[in-house]
């Protein structure tokens, strides 16, 4: 079941690191889960968006239309999925770094696992006021930290000490990265991409 580790990173997340890495799914494995998980805030976007409307504390609630919220929502999908293959290319590339030698599969398991929690957070729409999104949104952040933090050492097989710092590295180049995706959204709004308001 492409799934079947989702209850394991937030029940018991060191035991289900060591049984990521015992069984060592294929490549297209670690590609589903992320392509059903990124399902979630990209489907959530879209109906909030569409039919809820949200609210960011004063004025009236801000609605797309169903065709601008579609779009934003199809972007938003590809967007989070070449996001984590691009942290995970990152998280291979700086592997050498630190005397470790795992292969793409290891490094895309990591990357997929540790975004599971933040993607999660696109259940919070189901209530669009931006205010609870974003808390909702730190705290799947700092889990996603927390994951990363703990599966390197495992899945990287590395000291602990080594893998504090190979996270923090994955760290910095995944706030980059943000930076960059944030940017080229920019720039695809700047060009008339951008949302459309229903009236």
């Amino acid at each position: 079941m492409i799934l079947n580790h989702l209850w394991g990173i937030y029940a018991h997340p060191n035991e289900e690191w060591h049984s990521i890495d015992d069984r060592h799914e294929s490549y297209f494995y670690s590609l589903s889960h992320i392509a059903i998980i990124s399902l979630i805030p990209a489907l959530m976007s879209y109906y909030s968006s569409a039919h809820l409307g949200w609210s960011i504390g004063v004025g009236d609630v801000i609605k797309l239309t169903q065709k601008s919220a579609a779009f934003m929502s199809i972007g938003m999908y590809f967007g989070l999925m070449i996001g984590v293959i691009a942290l995970a290319i990152l998280i291979h590339e700086l592997a050498k770094t630190f005397d470790a030698n795992p292969s793409y599969t290891q490094s895309l398991e990591l990357a997929a696992y540790t975004a599971t929690p933040l993607f999660m957070v696109g259940f919070a729409a189901f209530y669009p006021v931006l205010w609870f999104v974003m808390v909702i949104g730190l705290v799947g952040l700092a889990y996603s930290v927390y994951l990363l933090y703990t599966g390197t050492p495992i899945l990287m097989h590395i000291p602990e000490g080594k893998g504090f710092i190979y996270a923090s590295s994955v760290v910095t180049c995944g706030l980059v990265l943000l930076a960059i995706l944030m940017a080229a959204s920019v720039i695809l709004w700047s060009l008339g991409m951008g949302p459309v308001y229903s009236g």
